[in-house]
């Protein structure tokens, strides 16, 4: 059978099945069957149009039909369609069409696709054009969401070089709801009265006296002068327009004009404005670009006129804002009701929600409150719980620059609800998390790298600095927000910064009130720590960063158990890669992969490989799953990458001189590995030429004994070889930095080293991804240290010290007792487990130099111990803390004994 008599068949058979009453319901029967209209029972339009007939893959013809070109008489009549069909829909209500087609052209790598469009128009409603065929979707599109009924005419207009098949109708169905949100009562609702978007009758009075102080006096006068105007959009109800974002903005700004001095004249211009736009507004099927940002734009745009022009209001225009704003919601890749898509991650995590529809549900709460029990069963029950248990540790499990992104947004409700409420709905954990935008910051202007990261800092990262630091009411937050430019981009977004920046809160400029360095707790295992607060670029400062232990969230998240990354004077250890496109095989096979970060890697060459991954790079495991509970994340194995073991810096100082870090990461690693910890200790050396010391411990012990280990670093610039290792090195405003590395272990005749880049064929791990690109995280250079003899058990110790110039590095003092490594580096003596043991015998320590040492005992057993000095010079007790698991003393030349318990001597 032909496409043709199956098309002809299945309308016919359908009619009859609908005349016929037989089935159930018509509603029952409008979710069971598709209606195909093929182009043979259309009315076709044959001065533009041509029939014709193409052999499909069974040798079989369908008929279809083109615009006329060439010998065809041209269409002397722009208003007569080239097709039209008669509608017969079981029932009235919301459809679905879509179109086949089949385009002229075969897509080949590489080429440019055009993206074909067709103007529709059902009966004399306004013609609307929609995607036909793009790159996206070659064959045919879900051109949108229809209310149609029986009797109605589709007309259609074709673009050129597309062969036309069929319309297919579908029901729409709405997104289902969840059995907790059809009845969920929610616990905080908004007042009765108008506003109550970011102010309320309350708060409103602090606001407007704000207006008039400080740093904002000059945003306000600049609002006030774009407010009074006019922004000219002249529009025709017969013709649609796309978004227009300046008219957005210019609305938003007339509205809190209109809400701060009650000015009729501009208010009524805005009301006027915004009814009209959203009357004419049409996104049509544009889905890809992250289209749902501009929809959701719109309606968080239409909700503040609602809310702060209410009284301005006649019945004819709150319909207007509430029935478009209704209509746009279900094109939001969330959907409506908004249910679509997981609220903790990925996109719906980000404005959909926390900004758009929560401001909708607010403002028409008195007219429709269904919404906003949806919102609020998302926002209460859903995302503050998971977002409670994820900020124990103060940073973003989607990194810096998506973190920021989405953290602002989150930030825009955790604002609206507390202005409506006076309530602060989220849990106090939330004002930790801008401590992480500032301990990121390199000298240099850049940060540390940590998850997906955009070529330059996002728009919104002001604007996340801004809510952050006004609703923690923190002056260090706010001086980095004007450091980082803030006050010149609060013109980007002056109405923001003006509802919630307080003019008396005074920015402190510098961090220097700040420890330097700072603990991730255990959700997100890991530690920054610095020599220094030096925000130039000739400075001197060191700064680190190990990750390790708790959990993966997915999505934007890296596979980087364990990883670390040094600056000084330019990035000396680094990840490399870029972020162009999600999920791209450059993004899935090296940028989110361990193989781009500086970690350790086991090629197990059974090992499974993830959905969508073609390289087995050795490392941990890679994840895109998103956990949406905290029970759920605590309990799925898959989500465990690992346990913090010890994580502790000197104390009651802003300055300490170690900083100290171990995590067990063998669940990181799934069954290649049945053991395996990751120790970081940094030493503040307080001098100038050689400013600090990293030393990485590593014990790993691997399922099967011929697995592959690779102790592996990446670096920007090609590194050399010395007789005492590997040097690194960059430059930063003229002044070099290097980073010497002295590889402990292996012992030089169990290893081998390589320098290689990323491109080499001959480098043990072979050629990786590439892109073709002139940034230097691109390219870069790796250097991996690996045992001659693979062992079910092997232990790598590195000692690292960042070295201005040609200063070389000092001496390493090193031995191994007991299991027990012993370091000794300048004035500083480490003691720590050689192995994932802790601690729990009786030892000896002996200083042979005669000058005061800072001693730092590691991985000891928590509970009493004793420090005494052979000749009693000393006799100390310290209790040792769980999870921090260190002693710290100064002592001169001898003898110390180091026991469990603790010694007292009675006064004679």
């Amino acid at each position: 059978m032909n496409n043709d008599k199956k098309y002809r068949l299945y309308f016919v058979t359908f009619l009859i099945f609908l005349m016929s009453g037989a089935g159930t319901s018509a509603q029952n029967i409008s979710k069971s069957y598709t209606i195909i209209l093929p182009v043979n029972i259309a009315k076709v339009n044959n001065k533009t149009t041509i029939t014709s007939y193409k052999a499909t893959s069974t040798d079989m013809k369908y008929v279809s039909l083109k615009k006329g070109i060439g010998e065809r008489v041209s269409n002397d009549s722009e208003s007569e369609p080239d097709i039209t069909y008669a509608i017969n829909v079981p029932e009235p209500g919301k459809y679905r069409i879509f179109a086949d087609v089949v385009r002229e052209e075969e897509i080949k790598p590489g080429m440019t696709v055009e993206t074909r469009l067709v103007k529709l128009q059902i009966d004399n409603q306004r013609i609307t054009r929609r995607i036909v065929s793009n790159l996206h979707e070659y064959s045919g599109h879900d051109l949108g969401t229809f209310n149609l009924e029986a009797g109605q005419e589709l007309k259609i207009w074709l673009p050129e070089k597309i062969f036309f098949e069929a319309i297919r109708i579908k029901t729409y169905i709405p997104e289902e709801v969840p059995a907790g949100a059809v009845t969920y009562t929610p616990a905080i609702t908004p007042p009765a009265s108008h506003p109550r978007l970011w102010v309320n009758k309350d708060n409103l009075p602090e606001v407007r006296e704000r207006l008039t102080k400080g740093e904002n006096l000059a945003i306000w006068q600049e609002v006030e002068e774009a407010a009074k105007k006019p922004f000219p959009f002249e529009f025709d109800m017969r013709k649609e327009v796309f978004h227009n974002n300046e008219l957005g903005d210019v609305a938003i700004i007339k509205a809190f004009y209109y809400l701060m001095t009650g000015d009729r004249s501009v208010g009524n211009e805005v009301v006027r404005l915004m009814t009209g736009y959203l009357s004419v507004l049409e996104y049509g099927n544009v889905r890809h670009g992250d289209i749902t940002r501009e929809i959701g734009k719109s309606i968080y745009t239409a909700a503040l006129i609602y809310d702060w022009c209410y009284d301005l209001l006649d019945e004819g225009d709150k319909q207007v804002l509430y029935e478009n704003m209704m209509r746009l919601a279900p094109d939001m890749e969330i959907g409506w009701p908004p249910f679509k898509e997981n609220i903790v991650n990925g996109h719906a995590s980000e404005a959909q929600v926390n900004r758009d529809l929560l401001a909708m549900s607010i403002a028409i709460y008195d007219k429709n409150r269904e919404p906003y029990r949806y919102i609020s069963y998302l926002m209460l029950e859903k995302l503050l719980p998971m977002r409670a248990f994820e900020y124990q540790s103060p940073r973003h499990n989607q990194g810096f620059d998506y973190g920021a992104y989405r953290h602002g947004w989150e930030m825009h409700a955790a604002w609206m609800f507390y202005r409506m409420t006076g309530i602060r709905i989220f849990n106090d954990n939330i004002s930790d998390l801008r401590k992480y935008w500032v301990y990121m910051q390199l000298p240099n202007g850049d940060r540390l790298s940590d998850g997906d990261k955009f070529s330059k800092t996002h728009v919104s990262y002001p604007e996340t600095l801004l809510l952050d630091y006004a609703y923690a009411g923190d002056p260090v937050t706010k001086g980095e927000f004007e450091r980082r430019g803030g006050l010149s981009r609060a013109k980007d977004n002056p109405v923001l910064f003006l509802l919630v920046n307080d003019p008396d809160l005074k920015a402190n400029p510098s961090p220097d009130s700040l420890p330097l360095t700072i603990d991730f707790g255990t959700v997100l295992g890991g530690m920054i720590a610095r020599t220094g607060w030096g925000m130039r670029k000739e400075s001197n400062d060191v700064i680190v960063e190990i990750k390790g232990g708790g959990y993966h969230f997915g999505n934007h998240q890296h596979a980087n158990a364990g990883s670390f990354q040094i600056y000084y004077r330019g990035q000396q250890i680094a990840d490399l890669g870029i972020y162009r496109a999600y999920g791209t095989p450059y993004d899935f096979n090296f940028y989110k992969r361990s193989v781009a970060h500086s970690m350790m890697l086991v090629k197990d060459p059974d090992e499974k490989l993830e959905h969508r991954t073609t390289i087995n790079d050795g490392g941990s495991r890679f994840n895109q799953r998103t956990p949406r509970t905290p029970h759920e994340t605590k309990t799925d194995p898959w989500f465990d990458y690992g346990t913090v073991l010890s994580s502790d810096f000197e104390a009651n100082t802003q300055k300490p001189s170690y900083s100290y870090f171990k995590a067990d990461l063998t669940a990181a690693y799934y069954s290649k590995v049945s053991n395996y910890t990751r120790s970081f200790c940094f030493l503040n050396l307080n001098r100038e030429d050689i400013p600090a010391a990293v030393i990485v411990a590593d014990d790993l012990i691997t399922s099967k004994d011929s697995f592959e280990k690779y102790w592996k670093i990446n670096t920007l610039n090609k590194p050399y070889y010395l007789q005492t290792g590997v040097v690194l090195h960059n430059s930063e405003n003229g002044l070099t930095g290097k980073t010497h590395l002295n590889v402990l272990l292996p012992l030089p005749e169990e290893r081998e080293i390589e320098i290689s880049s990323l491109k080499d064929s001959s480098s043990v791990l072979g050629v990786q991804y590439q892109i073709k690109s002139a940034l230097p995280e691109t390219d870069g250079y790796q250097v991996v240290v690996y045992p001659r003899e693979n062992k079910r058990n092997n232990r790598f110790l590195t000692v690292l010290q960042m070295a201005a110039g040609d200063t070389g590095p000092l001496p390493v003092y090193f031995k191994e007792e007991d299991n027990k490594y012993i370091i000794l580096l300048q004035d500083r003596m480490v003691c720590m487990s050689a192995g994932y043991e802790q601690i729990q015998e009786p030892f000896a320590l002996i200083v042979n130099q005669d000058m005061e040492f800072q001693i730092l005992l590691t991985d000891l057993k928590s509970g009493f111990w004793n420090v005494c000095g052979e000749d009693k010079n000393i006799c100390l007790n310290f209790r040792v803390e769980p999870g921090k698991n260190t002693i710290f003393f100064k002592a001169g030349k001898g003898k110390y004994f180091i026991t469990p318990g603790r010694q007292y001597e009675l006064n004679k």
